[in-house]
């Protein structure tokens, strides 16, 4: 039976004022945040209360097209989110990372739902696809921003060595394989870290909610390890194929490199 302290509002602005000291380090240091975690923290609470309120109504409504509605929103926001975090822009850039993030975060999460979370009674019980979907949507989506940072950025910085392998009779995929590689690995580096020290140096907040409400840990570890399973997956498949679409757009049929369709964003 579920067990734990309900929060006033007054116990959340207690804790708020923890974003002062943040405000005193950057006032100290001149760092000159101070705008900018104000806004951070303003839209934290905006967004969180009115994600609550939609969450309230789409888990007392429970239909499937509810939950499948959230879901495509929640999956486009995370595609555009990842693309915009790009400093380099090229033309489809946009449409990649949504197909990415959409195909592998939707992949992974109806494997769970329907394969490993085989007790549940229908598929779009939202107490279940909503978060999982949340967890392994925010974690693709920094996969796939710092691969796809990493794959446009390596290609502009080593853009004499490419044109030089093509020049000597190189495949593109050749001329490309050192930067592709260096992109896959750095988009899954934050990742491996994670489960380097889960559970060691950290209690990640799935876990500690579950704790918090009553579950045992027995059946939260459970969970967590299912969860960083799901969240490994999507982030691999997700960096791959934003990686692997983005060089399909900047090397030709050819096997000539675009370079000229890399730009830098316009701020």
């Amino acid at each position: 039976m579920s067990n734990y302290v309900e929060l006033t509002y007054g116990q959340v602005a207690l804790a708020a004022l923890l974003i002062v000291i943040n405000g005193v380090i950057s006032v100290a240091l001149r760092l000159c945040m101070e705008k900018q975690l104000a806004i951070a923290a303003v839209r934290t609470v905006v967004q969180l209360l009115l994600v609550g309120l939609v969450l309230e109504w789409v888990f007392r409504w429970e239909r499937w097209y509810v939950v499948l509605a959230l879901a495509c929103v929640m999956t486009l926001i995370a595609g555009l989110t990842a693309a915009s975090r790009n400093a380099r822009h090229y033309a489809g850039m946009w449409l990649n990372t949504v197909v990415s993030v959409w195909v592998c975060a939707w992949i992974v999460t109806a494997f769970a739902l329907l394969a490993v979370l085989q007790g549940i009674d229908k598929w779009y019980q939202p107490q279940y696809a909503i978060p999982l979907l949340g967890m392994v949507l925010g974690n693709t989506l920094n996969g796939v921003s710092v691969g796809l940072s990493t794959f446009t950025e390596s290609l502009v910085t080593r853009r004499g060595e490419v044109e030089t392998m093509l020049a000597l009779g190189a495949t593109r995929w050749e001329a490309a394989r050192a930067p592709l590689r260096e992109a896959v690995r750095t988009g899954m580096i934050p990742i491996i870290n994670s489960m380097m020290v889960v559970g060691i140096v950290s209690l990640p907040g799935m876990m500690t909610g579950q704790l918090v409400t009553g579950m045992t840990p027995n059946q939260a570890v459970k969970y967590q390890i299912v969860i960083m399973f799901l969240v490994a997956s999507a982030t691999a498949l997700g960096t791959v194929g934003v990686v692997v679409l983005s060089f399909l757009r900047l090397f030709t049929a050819d096997h000539q490199f675009a370079s000229e369709r890399i730009s830098l964003k316009k701020s």
